[in-house]
C-alpha cells in the first residue's frame, strides 16, 4: 500500500463551497486499490495553511503529498510544474510581493511525474494539461511551503499540486467553465495511482508560448 496525503482547501471568497476539498474528500472515503489516503481541509490564509499541512503529514507520515485547489476560469484539471517563493496577492496580510520562506530557493519543481499525471488523466477522458503557474495567492504558498518541507526535512517524500475548476453550481449565475466534483475525483484517483507507480516522468510537450 502507498501511502498518500491529499489536501484541499476551506471555501474562499464569499464562495459556499470550495472543488478542490469536495473532490479530495470523496477521494479518500473511496481510494485507489494499493492506495491509502489521508485527507485534510486546509484553511485558505498563509501561515496558517502550512502550519497544518505539517501537522497532517507528520500525523499521516506520507510517501506522497498532493496539494489541491480551486483555480476559478480554469476550463481543465491542471498539474502544477513549479511553485515560486512569493506572496502577493488583494487580502489584508499582503502588502507587496513578500518571499514565503525568506533567503529560501527562488522556485522549486514538483517531484511528482507531472506530465505522466496529465497523460494519465486524458486518458480517462477527463481534460488535463500542465501549469507553469501557480498563482501568488495560498495555493502556490501551500505548493511551495510543502516542497521547501520535504526538500529540506523529507527528502523521501514526494509532492505537487493540481489545480481543478469550479463545479457546476458555482457558475450557475457567470460564465466559467466547470467540471463535476465526480470527475475531479476520478482524476485525482489516476493521479495519485500514477504517482505511485511512476517515478520518471514521461517525455511528452506539455510548455506553454505565453
Amino acid at each position: 500500500m502507498t501511502r498518500v496525503l491529499l489536501t484541499g482547501f476551506a471555501p474562499f471568497d464569499g464562495e459556499s463551497v470550495n472543488p478542490s476539498w469536495q473532490a479530495v474528500r470523496a477521494a479518500a472515503d473511496e481510494p485507489p486499490a494499493g492506495i491509502e489516503v489521508s485527507a485534510v481541509e486546509l484553511p485558505c490564509v498563509y501561515g496558517a495553511s502550512v502550519a497544518v499541512l505539517r501537522a497532517a503529514i507528520e500525523e499521516a507520515r506520507p510517501e506522497i503529498v498532493v496539494c489541491v485547489g480551486q483555480a476559478g476560469g480554469r476550463p481543465d484539471i491542471t498539474v502544477e510544474r513549479v511553485a515560486i517563493n512569493v506572496d502577493d496577492a488583494r487580502i489584508p496580510d499582503s502588502s507587496g510581493a513578500e518571499p514565503i520562506v525568506p533567503g529560501g530557493p527562488a522556485a522549486y519543481f514538483a517531484t511528482l511525474p507531472v506530465k505522466a499525471c496529465v497523460a494519465a488523466v486524458r486518458a480517462a477522458g477527463l481534460p488535463a494539461s500542465v501549469s507553469n503557474t501557480a498563482g501568488t495567492f495560498v495555493c502556490n504558498h501551500v505548493f511551495y511551503g510543502l516542497a521547501h518541507l520535504l526538500a529540506t526535512e523529507l527528502p523521501g517524500v514526494r509532492g505537487g499540486f493540481v489545480h481543478v475548476p469550479y463545479v457546476p453550481e458555482q457558475v450557475t449565475d457567470r460564465s466559467q467553465p466547470s467540471l463535476p466534483a465526480a470527475a475531479v475525483t476520478r482524476a485525482l484517483h489516476e493521479i495519485m495511482v500514477t504517482a505511485a507507480h511512476t517515478r520518471t516522468d514521461v517525455r511528452l510537450a506539455g510548455g506553454a508560448l505565453h
